[in-house]
This record gives C-alpha cells, sequence and structure tokens, in this order.
C-alpha cells in the first residue's frame, strides 16, 4: 500500500459507493462546518484514485461534507492504493468501528460484509470483536418492511421494538403494530402481549411470573438468542429459542452441549 497526502479539491472526490452512513445530523454537520471554517480541517480524509476520474472517499464522510458546506475549495487528504474488495471492507468496518451508526445503518453494513464479502457470521464477529449473535440478530432486522426500518432509523421505534416485531411473520400486521406502538406510547413488554397474547408472557402466578421471566433474561444473555419459557400450574410447560439460520442452530447447539 503507497501513502501520500495532498490538497486535493472537493470538486474532484465522488462519494464512496460503500458508504454505509446514509443519514447524518445536520446540527452537528453545521456545527462541524463553522469550526472548519474558523480552524480548518484537522484531521485529513483518506481517498483512493477513482479508475474514472478523481477521488473515491474511503474515510471522512462527515469531514467532506462539512468542508463543502463551509465553503472549502480543498481538503487534506490521505491517498491510498486499495483493490474494490478492501475498499469495501474498510469502509464498513471503519465506520462500524466508530460505533455511531444507528441500527439500521449498522445492519446493512453487516449485511454487506454477508453478501458482497461472503463473510461468516462468526468472521464478521471476530473482526468486530462482537458476538456471533449479535451480528445474526442485527442483520435479521433487515427483514421488517422498510417503512418500520425508517422508524427505527430515525429513532421513532426502538431497537429492542423491531427486534420485537420480528415475532409477528405478517407484514400488515407489523405495520399495524408499528402504529400503535408510536400512537400509544407502547413499551416492548405491551407489545409481546400484542404479538404473543399474554397468556404466552405471563404464566402461572405473580411468584411464577418473576422466576419465568428472570429465567427468560438469564438464558438469554448466556445464549444471545430469544427464549420464550410457557409452563402450567402443574410447573410443566415448554422451552424454545429463536433461531434464523442452521449456522445459528449449530452455534446454539454448540454453546448448549458446552454446558454438559
Amino acid at each position: 500500500m503507497t501513502e501520500q497526502i495532498e490538497q486535493i479539491k472537493l470538486s474532484e472526490i465522488i462519494k464512496n459507493p460503500y458508504q454505509p452512513r446514509l443519514v447524518f445530523d445536520t446540527d452537528k454537520l453545521e456545527e462541524l462546518a463553522r469550526s472548519i471554517k474558523e480552524n480548518g480541517v484537522l484531521q485529513p480524509i483518506i481517498v483512493r484514485k477513482s479508475g474514472l476520474i478523481g477521488y473515491e472517499l474511503l474515510a471522512g464522510e462527515r469531514r467532506f461534507q462539512a468542508s463543502k458546506l463551509a465553503g472549502m475549495v480543498t481538503i487534506p487528504a490521505i491517498i491510498r492504493t486499495y483493490s474494490d474488495k478492501e475498499m469495501m471492507t474498510l469502509s464498513i468496518l471503519e465506520n462500524l468501528q466508530r460505533e455511531n451508526l444507528n441500527p439500521v445503518e449498522e445492519a446493512r453494513s453487516l449485511a454487506q460484509l454477508a453478501d458482497k464479502l461472503k463473510m461468516t457470521h462468526e468472521q464478521i464477529a471476530q473482526a468486530l470483536g462482537k458476538s456471533r449473535s449479535y451480528v445474526s440478530n442485527l442483520i435479521r432486522l433487515l427483514g421488517l418492511p422498510e417503512v418500520i426500518l425508517r422508524r427505527v432509523e430515525s429513532g421513532e421505534i426502538s431497537l429492542a421494538h423491531g427486534r420485537t416485531l420480528l415475532a409477528e411473520k405478517d407484514a400488515n400486521r407489523q405495520l399495524q403494530l408499528a402504529d400503535k406502538v408510536v400512537s400509544s406510547h407502547l413499551n416492548v413488554r405491551a407489545l409481546e402481549e400484542l404479538i404473543y397474547g399474554t397468556d404466552k408472557i405471563y404464566v402461572g402466578t405473580d411468584r411464577k411470573n418473576i422466576f419465568t421471566e428472570a429465567l427468560e433474561k438469564e438464558l438469554m444473555q448466556a445464549l444471545g438468542n430469544k427464549v420464550k419459557i410457557k409452563s402450567n400450574k402443574s410447573h410443566q410447560g415448554t422451552l424454545s429459542l429463536d433461531f434464523d439460520s442452521l449456522d445459528e442452530l449449530e452455534h446454539l447447539v454448540h454453546l448448549l452441549k458446552k454446558q454438559d
């Protein structure tokens, strides 16, 4: 890899085609633009030469956008030589490691690594220092209708609400429930009651409810997957674990065998 630093015209830089971030806080962008107008760009952006013309942006999207807002003509840039695969990988990982993506942007970034680079969920998890179940569960979020994803992206609906809505398989019903979450300010527990039914959420006596919920939380923390416990007054029932792929099922089996 070769590297050099130059002042490059903003007009010669095109957006990174692999950039996972689509939404930027307007107020913070304007604040950064004022700082750049006052002090200049303190940290260079990173670019590579385009195969067609000019340069492609690898890292520093906010600085690039804010510099344009500030009316700058040039920007300091580190020029690197990367293949398309290297650029995609580094673009996504660089953004993920900043930990300032919203959940939908993060989910789409992880999906890109899985789909376009053919990385397994385990490989992605290792690259990011996350658990495999964290990666799998976040990618699952993309199974929601786009309308709901936009609500999660804007913060109108929480990530926890989004994950809970995945339990409802009918898309129209998902949209109705999302509307209900917003209009009635439902918490996740109330949403679960609407999806599963009260009998599937609360079982036995009040004392049993607390015990069951504690066990569910303990198992979810240990396994990283949705856990449901249902029992009757005779303390007979079922324990179920959610999974979305054969890879995830094998991982759960591996974890359970380790408990022997």
